[in-house]
């Protein structure tokens, strides 16, 4: 992506069948900054004729020194205040600038008026949706959205998440929200799992590998499970892994440790109907 200022890489299901997910995985990677934009929530996206609104979470996955997002507002303000930002530029400096570092986690609720900076490498997880109102573009002359910008913003300040929550030895619930949860998974070298995913479930690979299924997995992979049931052999790099599935409460038996002996007689996939992908990726520049 020599360049283009910002890339992506979208992951889905394979046979362009992204209308069945309620989930969207990508990759972003931003060499300049970002649009200033907001999503529409679920009922602003009802009344305008789009299916679902979009709730999105950044994990970063690498940031250079001083690297920003901007989340929110600095302050509350009306309809009219932000028109006038908008239309004098000073939305830029309305923004809630965050220093982020590798590891951490920005949740970004529909309505939230946001950015990404330059020099960063983020996995997002969002609600399937293309709704993107573009508030501000600093000077690239790209279409503005501002009426529905207006309409489907929320006007103040954004709480950060809570911070992330041991769920497990092996889980940590990085948000959890209506939309979908969002969990970090380590698993340790060596190590066998049972994996059950009830409900459309991505995993991403952040480093190490394992078998997923019939699958070999390594780090930058993604695999959609759902309504499934399989078994997770783990190499000795061991596995750190994203992992995400609609809300609003996270998965209790979403993983369990199988012995060493008892992996050794089981079969791989263990649902009766498996439901096991490997996620294809397409990258472009995207259009935010």
């Amino acid at each position: 992506m020599d360049g283009v200022p910002v890339g992506e890489i979208l992951y889905e299901r394979p046979g362009d069948d992204s209308s069945r997910s309620r989930l969207l995985l990508k990759l972003l990677v931003t060499t300049q900054q970002l649009s200033i934009q907001v999503h529409p929530d679920d009922a602003y996206a009802h009344s305008i004729g789009l299916p679902r609104g979009k709730t999105e979470a950044w994990y970063v996955l690498s940031a250079a020194p001083g690297a920003k997002v901007g989340v929110g507002l600095k302050k509350t303000i009306s309809s009219p205040q932000l028109a006038h930002a908008i239309a004098d530029g000073s939305i830029a400096d309305l923004i809630e600038w965050r220093s982020v570092v590798q590891g951490d986690v920005v949740l970004v609720p529909a309505g939230t008026i946001h950015t990404i900076g330059p020099a960063l490498a983020i996995a997002e997880i969002q609600q399937q949706s293309d709704a993107t109102f573009r508030v501000f573009d600093f000077g690239r002359g790209r279409e503005l959205h501002v009426a529905d910008a207006i309409a489907a913003a929320h006007l103040g300040t954004v709480k950060a998440a809570p911070a992330p929550l041991l769920f497990s030895d092996a889980r940590t619930l990085l948000v959890v929200d209506p939309q979908f949860v969002f969990e970090k998974i380590e698993l340790l070298p060596d190590s066998h799992w049972s994996f059950r995913a009830e409900k459309e479930t991505w995993l991403f690979a952040l480093h190490g590998c394992a078998q997923i299924g019939p699958f070999e997995t390594s780090t930058g992979d993604a695999i959609l499970v759902e309504d499934d049931e399989v078994r997770i052999d783990v190499s000795e790099q061991g596995l750190k892994c994203l992992a995400a599935y609609p809300g609003p409460a996270p998965a209790s038996d979403l993983l369990k440790r199988v012995p060493a002996a008892d992996a050794m007689n089981s079969p791989r996939a263990l649902a009766r109907q498996p439901s096991l992908t490997v996620v294809s990726s397409t990258q472009q520049e995207t259009r935010t």
